[in-house]
């Protein structure tokens, strides 16, 4: 009898800082939830972080969900592009401006890539404490290939600026 084939799992990355953050980033769970070939498995607390842009922006609200990818990672890609689009997000503007929603595709399992419209693993991954830290929340064992294992990583990223967000 043939083995059933394994789905993997993809992590996203969520951020926000306009329009009541913290349901923006619930209204892209949704929206990532309802793309066909998906199963939602998973997402992290919410998480405070200031800019990585210009300082004079509102904090950002950050999180991390795990989904069963049954779809492939371009398409995957293009949905989550078409989720910031829908709620307002206009690509090419200020980098690391403000926005409604950004949607990083962090890691599939079992996927690399290194085309221009697709990097992964992602190449900010172990650098962003806001990254990190939800992901190490529902991902601890998770081992990224050329990055190292979530929980390490997590250990060794300063959270100075970190905190959880009070909703």
């Amino acid at each position: 009898m043939p083995q059933p084939a394994v789905v993997p799992t993809a992590y996203v990355g969520l951020g926000s800082n306009l329009d009541d953050p913290a349901q923006q980033i619930r209204d892209a769970l949704q929206a990532i939830g309802r793309i066909a070939g998906l199963r939602l498995l998973a997402v992290s607390s919410l998480y405070r972080s200031p800019p990585m842009g210009p300082p004079e922006q509102p904090e950002y609200c950050n999180a991390v969900c795990a989904v069963e990818c049954g779809i492939e990672p371009a398409s995957l890609m293009s949905q989550l592009l078409e989720i910031e689009r829908q709620a307002g997000r206009v690509r090419g503007g200020e980098h690391w401006g403000p926005r409604r929603i950004d949607l990083d595709l962090l890691h599939i399992e079992g996927v690399r890539s290194a085309t221009a419209g697709l990097r992964l693993p992602h190449p900010g991954i172990a650098r962003r404490n806001f990254v990190v830290a939800p992901l190490a929340e529902i991902a601890p064992l998770l081992e990224i290939p050329g990055v190292g294992r979530v929980a390490e990583l997590a250990a060794r990223i300063p959270r100075d600026d970190l905190s959880m967000w009070l909703t």
